[in-house]
């Protein structure tokens, strides 16, 4: 492929990029590697360039982790900041890969993962989990909610910082893609995919 790092060197001494010159598939973007500095998704095989997470987004998400961990079942495991493919094209087209603040995933993908040195794939994963951050509502709110629907995820958390804490979960409906369940503040409690419960207002505390 032409869109390969090139030989400049970030601040850190890491791979520069050499600028793509045409749509990636998933398989090219995963060959970028890691940028200097924020983050990277591929939406329809463009790169979409964001910056690092501020520190009320990072505190949230490990309260949140931190909540979580003693809650899920033996089978399952939770994953910080990893991309995803969400499979929406065939393989070699200009592609789809997200990176989510938090997936809950089938814990023997990971160690497929691990193995083979690859992405996550929309089927591995339960639960896709955004935090809504400045410039993210729209993205979050509209556009990731279509594309995890249309990749198959069964579940999609919405979590918004915004005063009170919200968390809006979506759940799979056939053909009508999500359903969105009325936000949730204070706490959040589901049965499915696993028994669950969410103090919100200590996610910033």
């Amino acid at each position: 492929m032409t869109a390969l790092p090139d030989s400049t060197t970030g601040s850190h001494g890491e791979p520069g990029w050499a600028i793509p010159d045409h749509l990636l598939s998933v398989a090219e973007y995963a060959a970028l590697g890691e940028p200097d500095s924020g983050f990277t998704e591929l939406v329809e095989g463009r790169l979409v360039m964001s910056p690092s997470p501020k520190r009320r987004h990072n505190k949230a998400l490990y309260a949140l982790a931190r909540q979580l961990e003693s809650q899920l079942p033996e089978h399952l495991e939770f994953i910080q900041d990893i991309d995803v493919d969400l499979g929406l094209v065939p393989p070699g087209e200009p592609g789809f890969a997200r990176r989510p603040d938090l997936i809950i995933a089938l814990r023997e993908a990971g160690d497929r993962i691990d193995a083979e040195d690859t992405m996550y794939h929309a089927d591995d994963v339960v639960v896709v989990v955004e935090i809504v951050s400045p410039g993210s509502k729209r993205t979050d709110y509209v556009t990731k909610h279509g594309e995890y629907a249309d990749a198959g995820i069964p579940h999609y958390w919405i979590v918004d910082l915004s005063e009170p804490v919200s968390l809006v979960a979506c759940h799979q409906a056939g053909e009508l893609g999500y359903q969105d369940a009325p936000a949730m503040t204070v706490e959040f409690t589901a049965a499915e995919p696993f028994p669950v419960k969410l103090d919100l207002g200590r996610l910033l505390s």
